[in-house]
């Protein structure tokens, strides 16, 4: 059964479990106003805070995550007043898809900021090209997503075949995973080679100050932290809306709300919420470099005066 066999089942008089709607169920209304709140919350705090500190990259990133995330969860609001529409139906499948992907895009860039206060000999790439590299590969997900979304509700519309639609989305989320895992891989390689003050490189006026192990500063531990918390949880909501696409639209992954509530729409808004209180414009200052570090830098520097 594909998505737009599903929703021709609907408009029969059916009393089957189907019969409620292309999504197998109605979605709970109270949770969907929850998530709304949530998701509203969270998107004007990172509006204000992008204006606020200056961070205009913020706006594009995780505010327009958050406003899909409104759209999606707004959507399956009507949804659990009108179960049978199609309307609100496409516009979640969209919305809910594509959403996180902009917050990757912001963890990116964070990672970018990182390597620049820690030292750009650090890393196999220099700031600029990673952020320029995993970003173009993370609009081109964001793209293929859509379209895949697009196709979807296009084939239910026709009550045509939506695995077309399915697969396209499927190839952007998985490719989306792959781009996360090469993004952490490489986070590991530069603070690996950071603590242990092993440049791939010769950098002028570099931020070496020691030999041996090295340690950053305390809201620089925070923002790793925060950033890798962030990462953690669309990691794995990545993983269930890969599970729940290749299961089918009429899988008992997709046909399970409690599954959608919690690793998507929980998930995303943990990591939303761990970039308001753990946010760049707070944790990564211009002159917070390493802890220790830059005092010893400074004695050292006065003792050869």
């Amino acid at each position: 059964m594909n998505l737009g066999s599903v929703f021709a089942s609907t408009t029969t008089s059916t009393t089957t479990a189907t019969s409620v709607g292309p999504y197998h169920y109605v979605p709970t209304e109270w949770i969907c106003i929850l998530f709304v709140v949530l998701y509203s919350i969270s998107t004007a705090l990172h509006l204000g805070q992008a204006l606020k500190y200056k961070l205009w990259w913020m706006i594009p990133t995780a505010t327009f995550a958050g406003i899909l995330e409104i759209l999606g969860w707004s959507a399956r609001l009507w949804s659990s007043r009108n179960p049978k529409l199609l309307t609100p139906y496409e516009m979640q499948i969209v919305g809910t898809i594509i959403a996180p992907t902009p917050l990757v895009a912001a963890n990116f860039i964070i990672l970018g900021r990182i390597i620049t206060q820690v030292g750009p000999q650090y890393s196999r790439l220099t700031p600029r090209k990673y952020t320029i590299i995993f970003c173009c590969f993370d609009i081109a997900c964001l793209v293929v997503q859509a379209v895949g979304g697009a196709s979807a509700a296009h084939s239910a519309n026709t009550k045509s075949s939506a695995s077309m639609g399915a697969n396209i989305m499927l190839g952007g989320i998985a490719a989306q995973l792959f781009a996360i895992v090469v993004y952490v891989t490489m986070a590991v390689e530069i603070l690996l080679h950071f603590k242990h003050n092993a440049p791939f490189r010769y950098v002028e006026q570099s931020r070496i100050f020691e030999k041996g192990s090295r340690t950053v500063s305390k809201k620089l531990r925070l923002m790793l932290c925060g950033m890798a918390f962030c990462t953690l949880c669309v990691f794995i909501r990545s993983v269930y809306r890969t599970v729940e696409l290749a299961n089918g639209w009429d899988g008992p992954v997709i046909s399970t709300e409690r599954y959608f509530d919690w690793l998507d729409g929980g998930l995303v808004t943990l990591a939303m919420y761990t970039l308001n209180f753990l946010h760049p414009g707070i944790l990564l200052k211009k002159d917070d470099f390493t802890a220790h570090g830059s005092q010893q830098g400074t004695d050292e520097e006065s003792s050869r005066t």
